[in-house]
């Protein structure tokens, strides 16, 4: 069921094609085109110029800031921070002269995740639940749950809690005092 334009907000200068679901709450703000089979979660906001689809999929309560592309193969689920002018690619070696609609390959963004500012995100990889992604990093690779990335290749720098905090040698939150451990290469809550 297609939800009706009374349920979100979209702004006048934004296109939503035909065979879109949008979710109640949703803000779509200016100059942004929705392409068709796209699906959009409850209480997310799109900034201006943003671009999704065909195809695409986005959870619940996402954050999508301004100039971002997410083309046929993105997935993001509930509560991921895509910031400015971050990428997504779509194939990993593009050529003009060569159509290569047919391997798009996929993204899949994990709960919590943000990415920051002119980050890239090249296509075929999954970012893990609460990774965090530093502004201008080129990530080539999977990245684990809790990671924080930074570089050009990026590389995993530290971790971060759910709040989006580093953590420190202690591995204690400094904002919500919860405590974390690492254990075989995988971050955990223990409080």
């Amino acid at each position: 069921m297609m939800n009706t334009p009374a349920d979100y907000m979209c702004h006048e200068s934004s296109y939503v094609d035909d065979n879109v679901s949008i979710g109640q709450g949703t803000k779509i703000w200016h100059f942004c085109h929705i392409l068709p089979g796209t699906t959009i979660g409850q209480n997310c906001s799109l900034g201006q110029n943003v671009m999704a689809g065909p195809d695409v999929i986005i959870g619940n309560g996402c954050k999508i800031q301004n100039n971002v592309a997410l083309y046929k193969g993105v997935i993001l689920e509930d509560g991921v921070f895509c910031g400015p002018s971050m990428v997504f690619t779509n194939v990993t070696t593009p050529r003009s002269e060569v159509n290569r609609r047919d391997e798009y390959a996929q993204t899949l963004v994990r709960k919590g995740a943000t990415i920051g500012a002119n980050a890239t995100i090249v296509c075929g990889h999954e970012l893990g639940q609460y990774c965090f992604i530093a502004a201008g990093a080129v990530v080539t690779k999977d990245v684990k749950p809790h990671a924080v990335m930074a570089g050009v290749p990026a590389k995993q720098i530290g971790w971060v809690a759910h709040s989006g905090e580093m953590l420190r040698d202690d591995m204690v939150c400094p904002r919500t005092g919860d405590e974390y451990e690492v254990i075989n290469d995988t971050l955990i809550r223990k409080s």
